[in-house]
């Protein structure tokens, strides 16, 4: 497993993070979205990096002892050497010395690499969501992880 240095978004991230999220998904968030989320007291988001270069990212949004993950993207290149894994943990780590007792999140129900990392950390599925995603239209299952 690769070791990735894990610290939170900062704005010279954003763009990168935007980029990412351009590649990796089929309904981005904007990079004015994105940004304001480092002015949200209720937002965490993190990010694996390698020099200047942000590898991978991960947020979420809390309220109470909850938080639901919002987004997770790894570089293409980067991918398959742990730095999902790596970010996910210091997210529950990270939310768990803050309080929070339990992360939730929705992934697609044909996102197979992701459902086995989620799995392999402990997430287990509480539901579905019918046609929770656009481009195309597919299910959601969400997950839970006790923190």
């Amino acid at each position: 497993m690769k070791q990735s240095n894990i610290q939170p978004m900062q704005p010279c991230h954003v763009p990168q993070v935007a980029a990412m999220e351009n590649a990796c998904f089929s309904d981005p968030w904007p990079e004015a979205v994105l940004a304001s989320e480092l002015e949200n007291p209720l937002s965490l988001w993190l990010v694996a990096t390698e020099g200047e270069t942000v590898l991978g990212y991960v947020g979420a949004q809390s309220v109470i002892d909850e938080a639901d993950m919002m987004n997770l993207a790894v570089k293409e290149a980067a991918r398959r050497q742990g730095i999902a894994e790596q970010l996910v943990t210091a997210l529950c780590t990270h939310l768990a010395a803050n309080g929070i007792k339990h992360l939730l999140l929705e992934v697609r129900v044909s996102n197979s690499p992701a459902l086995f990392l989620y799995e392999k950390l402990g997430f287990t599925p509480i539901g579905r969501r019918p046609n929770y995603y656009f481009h195309p239209k597919e299910d959601a299952l969400i997950l839970r992880k006790e923190l």
